[in-house]
């Protein structure tokens, strides 16, 4: 039988396929890739539901997450970034009035 994880405890097992996925961004014209916002992507958008995963389904998700998928998450994270940052300089700016 085959041992099932939460998919956290493989991430270590899985780095050299998460290596493999960067250079295959990088190479299709996406620089900044990084295999850690490609691991943050899968657990956001692929992982959110099936927590217990076996060794070959963790890798299989990898080799097929798209870089459709990937540049949509790092837009709402860099939209959520930009919010945060925008409500920090607000009540900063708030609490400088008073």
């Amino acid at each position: 039988m085959e041992e099932t994880k939460h998919v956290s405890e493989w991430k270590d097992e899985v780095k050299p396929v998460l290596i493999s996925k960067k250079e295959e961004f990088i190479s299709m014209g996406y620089a900044e890739a990084s295999t850690e916002d490609i691991w943050k992507c899968l657990e956001k958008k692929i992982w959110k539901k099936n927590v217990e995963k076996r060794l070959y389904e963790v890798v299989q998700d990898i080799f097929h997450l798209s870089t459709n998928k990937y540049v949509s998450y790092l837009t709402v994270e860099a939209y959520q970034e930009d919010d945060l940052a925008a409500s920090i300089q607000a009540l900063s700016n708030d609490s400088n009035s008073d």
